[in-house]
């Protein structure tokens, strides 16, 4: 912004230096004498000539087109200096549109043919030459050619600044896809090699005890009662013993987080982890009264706080995140909100698909709706985002597979 405004200043002031000589040379060509009529004529051509290639020059694709309009302006300026030698003075803008339009070389030449008509012009009109006439124009142009050398250099620096910043905005867009990517392979892999383990140990204990309690059963069918007695003795042992695989498969099942401790113990964990490694400020709060609640809910809430705040890592570029979690009679409920640049919230609930970035959002929602919950959404963009995440603890749903 600051560089455009710059740029814009240059401009202007080229315009205004332009606008300014060519009036003091018609005012005083016609003090001096010259042909009313004449100068008008010749002045509004050039004055034209002039604005229509600046409002052209920006969208002239081609460096011929602009260095031709340079030519043609050069002409009528030295149509300007036949009628008077008050209008040389206009030398100056030449200067400064050779330096900024032409090549090197090419314009280093242009510079030196403008200095040599400078100098000519006023010994044609009045037969004299004074040193004025020869070193003013030419520290002058000297001045001037070097201002559109930097103003040029101005303009190729604001351009590669503009690239090298839209590139670092894309790679850290690539960067958070990827981050994004890899953590969905990750959970992909822990999930089929979690499955694995799980479908191994039923097979292994559980599916092996049913199949002894078949094998007992059919043996025991229609046999003695002391054989039928000692056929549910045995049964009793393999149902014990499996009840036993059960519990130990169903706790190996939750959370690495949740056996250190109680979730709020967890999630004050993963709050000072954040601010560990990122500098995020965080606040945590919790309900002292708290009660334990089921294993179910714990996993889902503790699983929609590593989402949201892994969307807060790679994603929301906050500054501050604030969690609560609260226990009512009836529902547990986890608050996070952060004063990140967060997104278009209409957008993400009008997608057909969702995207990488939107989709732990609707997981997050899918697995508290598993429970009777759900998940409440608020942000804007550049104004931050609040999530709400609730379940009740009266569903039937966080009943199930708890093991007693």
């Amino acid at each position: 912004m600051k560089m455009s405004t710059t740029v814009r200043a240059m401009q202007y002031g080229q315009h205004a230096i332009t606008g300014v000589l060519i009036i003091v040379g018609a005012v005083r060509a016609l003090v001096d004498g010259a042909e009313p009529i004449l100068v008008g004529t010749v002045s509004i051509c050039f004055l034209g000539w002039y604005v229509i290639g600046s409002y052209a020059l920006p969208r002239m694709a081609s460096h011929r087109l602009s260095v031709g309009w340079l030519l043609g302006l050069a002409a009528l300026w030295l149509g300007l200096s036949a009628v008077s030698a008050e209008f040389i003075w206009l030398a100056f803008p030449l200067w400064l549109l050779a330096g900024h339009l032409m090549r090197l070389r090419p314009a280093i030449l242009f510079s030196i043919a403008v200095f040599a008509v400078v100098v000519l012009a006023p010994l044609l009109h009045t037969a004299a030459l004074s040193y004025a006439v020869v070193i003013g124009p030419l520290v002058g142009g000297v001045f001037a050619f070097g201002i559109s050398r930097g103003y040029l250099q101005l303009l190729t620096d604001a351009r590669e600044r503009q690239q090298l910043i839209a590139s670092l905005l894309q790679a850290q867009d690539d960067m958070a896809a990827l981050q994004e990517e890899l953590g969905q392979s990750q959970r992909e892999s822990g999930a089929i090699e979690e499955r694995t383990r799980l479908s191994r140990d039923i097979h292994d204990t559980i599916a092996q005890g049913l199949s002894a309690v078949v094998l007992i059963t059919r043996a025991g069918t229609g046999k003695t009662f002391e054989d039928a007695t000692t056929a549910l003795t045995h049964i009793e042992t393999i149902a014990l013993d499996n009840l036993v695989d059960v519990r130990r498969i169903v706790k190996a099942l939750s959370p690495a987080e949740l056996q250190q401790g109680a979730l709020a113990s967890a999630l004050r964990r993963m709050m000072d982890r954040l601010t560990a490694e990122t500098g995020i400020r965080t606040e945590f709060h919790a309900d002292d009264s708290a009660t334990s609640l089921p294993s179910t809910v714990e996993i889902a809430l503790l699983r929609t706080a590593q989402s949201a705040l892994s969307n807060v890592r790679l994603h929301a570029h906050a500054r501050h995140v604030v969690m609560t979690l609260d226990e009512s009679e009836d529902t547990a409920r986890l608050d996070i909100v952060d004063d990140g640049r967060g997104f278009n919230i209409h957008t993400w609930t009008d997608a057909a698909e969702p995207t990488a970035s939107g989709y732990g959002l609707h997981s997050m929602r899918a697995r508290l709706r598993e429970l009777g919950g759900g998940l409440d959404i608020e942000s804007s963009e550049s104004d931050g985002t609040a999530l709400s995440a609730y379940v009740p603890l009266s569903s039937p749903r966080q009943r199930e597979g708890e093991p007693r």
